[in-house]
């Protein structure tokens, strides 16, 4: 079996981790409040009222073209990690709604569907952007820009996210627009804030004399890293070490 193979089934429950979390914001707020979200989905709900052609069909067309496109401009991890995670996302629905079926509104608020679906949303999109995948359609869309035109992640969403809610105004009232339109700028937003926690470290220094027993004691005791700079002070110009 080779390296890739192994690093691909390793990395399949962080990627059906992420799937899930995904599948309970569509299951629990996105459908049974009725938002429309910036999404693949939500553009294939549009040209379907608007042509009569079968929704399931525009979804799969539209869909296929972003993962081969996916393939060949991101890359064959991105592509083969998003294939998976997109296949999984019906199972992961169907599984939902046999153990929980809903038909209405668990907020009973569309405002507090739509934060609610937001934030687990964004969860969701962190987590397979740090796997190098993601929930497909979209989100296909906002990492090729990220890759290319080298715009943030949560800035690429929310532009991708909005062009398509702006559609939604040929077949949707302007109240349902401009929630969309505010979820898909949250959406952003809260994504980058999640990539940002994900991505940040933390860089302590320690000036002492007793160097060599805090250099011991972080790598033996706590298994962390550790280096040694020569540093001179700036009152007595004395020559110190820090551990970093």
């Amino acid at each position: 079996m080779g390296e890739r193979v192994k690093s691909f089934i390793k990395e399949i429950p962080i990627l059906t981790l992420g799937m899930f979390i995904g599948a309970l914001a569509v299951h629990f707020f996105l459908i049974p409040s009725k938002l429309i979200v910036g999404s693949i989905t939500g553009l294939s709900i549009v040209i379907n009222l608007l042509t009569s052609i079968p929704l399931p069909v525009l979804i799969f067309i539209i869909n296929s073209f972003l993962l081969i496109l996916s393939y060949f401009l991101i890359g064959k991890e991105f592509g083969i990690k998003t294939v998976y995670s997109a296949l999984i996302l019906s199972p992961l629905l169907a599984i939902l709604e046999k153990l929980w079926p809903i038909s209405q509104s668990l907020m009973q608020d569309q405002w507090l569907d739509l934060i609610c679906f937001v934030l687990l949303l964004s969860f969701s999109q962190a987590i397979l952007f740090r796997r190098n995948a993601s929930t497909g359609g979209l989100d296909i869309i906002a990492k090729i820009v990220n890759k290319y035109f080298h715009v943030d992640l949560g800035t690429s969403v929310t532009i991708a996210g909005a062009i398509i809610c702006c559609t939604a105004i040929f077949v949707y009232d302007i109240r349902t627009v401009i929630i969309g339109l505010i979820g898909t700028y949250l959406n952003g937003l809260i994504l980058e804030h999640f990539m940002i926690g994900f991505n940040s470290r933390k860089r302590v220094c320690v000036i002492s004399n007793d160097y060599q027993l805090i250099r011991k004691f972080i790598i033996e005791d706590m298994k962390r890293g550790a280096t040694l700079y020569p540093i001179k002070g700036g009152l007595e110009a004395e020559d110190r070490k820090s551990v970093v």
